[in-house]
């Protein structure tokens, strides 16, 4: 359920809120790491930027399975495609624009790739999941393969409990839409996987299951900061095996907030929340790879 959907529209932040983001990656019981990520401020590599856009800030979380080649190559290369997609200048309506850059982006990255991953003896067999958000001033801007996942942190003005709110859709071979297009391709789920192997739906790369209705075809969310909202985020799998979303953000909560951390300012109090978070989730028996990314909306 994609709760921000169903709330309504929260008042905008008057000005362009500051954000910072903290990274924490852990291999689990894997003998790779096969995690990537990407954090960048986008503004200056899209002069002339849109207009009325002041800000552009891009981060990422890529889930590799069958290699870490995949992973890597969308961190150093899908928010350069994005780029290469955006368009300059006055676009009008800058919502539309802006998405179908990301689904632009996401198809330009998956063919590159599958096209370097077939010229390989012998071919790469790596895919990867991959979630991200494009902060468009104090507009989130969400795109998601597969079953990385991102939350948003709101806190109740008046309680000043937290509101988590879904920022997207996982794709997993079990669902209807997933199984029927995977079906009508010619493929098949097993055990919840496609063809008994693939836990996920949608991916960039896994060209051998390109045939069998595994598309790199994103979901993309839109969603306006208000000034209540503390953090977004973003992690693979590895982190929800062990947390639910309300378990992970109270978690981080519980330590931002904690009298006895006083002494640390509100940056360090998030770093380190970060990575608790990621130890916290191999503590629990995670065994994927687990990574974490907290974007930290300052006040």
């Amino acid at each position: 359920m994609e709760l921000y959907d169903e709330l309504p529209e929260p008042p905008r932040a008057p000005e362009i809120l500051s954000l910072k983001a903290h990274v924490a990656e852990r291999r689990g019981e894997r003998e790779e790491l096969q995690d990537a990520h990407t954090i960048c401020d986008l503004s200056e590599e899209c002069r002339p930027i849109v207009t009325n856009i002041s800000r552009l800030a891009f981060y990422a979380v890529f889930d590799g399975h069958g290699g870490s080649r995949a992973a890597r190559y969308a961190a150093h290369n899908l928010h350069r495609n994005l780029v290469k997609k955006l368009p300059r200048g006055d676009i009008g309506v800058v919502d539309k624009a802006i998405k179908k850059s990301l689904l632009d982006a996401f198809k330009l990255t998956d063919e590159e790739f599958l096209k370097q991953a077939a010229s390989q003896k012998p071919a790469w067999k790596d895919g990867t999941t991959a979630i991200c958000v494009v902060v468009a001033d104090n507009v989130l801007y969400i795109a998601n393969l597969g079953d990385s996942r991102a939350v948003l942190c709101r806190m109740n003005e008046e309680n000043q409990k937290p509101t988590v709110l879904s920022l997207s859709k996982e794709h997993n071979p079990n669902q209807y839409e997933e199984r029927m297009r995977i079906q009508r391709a010619g493929g098949n789920v097993r055990d919840g996987r496609v063809l008994g192997v693939l836990e996920v739906s949608r991916s960039l790369g896994d060209g051998q299951y390109k045939r069998c209705g595994v598309i790199s075809v994103p979901d993309v969310k839109r969603c306006p900061l208000a000034d209540s909202d503390r953090f977004v985020l973003l992690a693979c799998d590895g982190l929800f095996k062990a947390f639910s979303a309300e378990e992970a953000v109270n978690f981080v909560l519980s330590y931002v907030q904690d009298e006895d951390s006083q002494t640390e300012d509100m940056v360090a109090r998030y770093e380190s929340a970060c990575h608790r978070l990621a130890n916290e989730a191999v503590r629990r028996g995670a065994a994927d790879n687990v990574t974490v990314l907290i974007v930290q909306i300052l006040h």
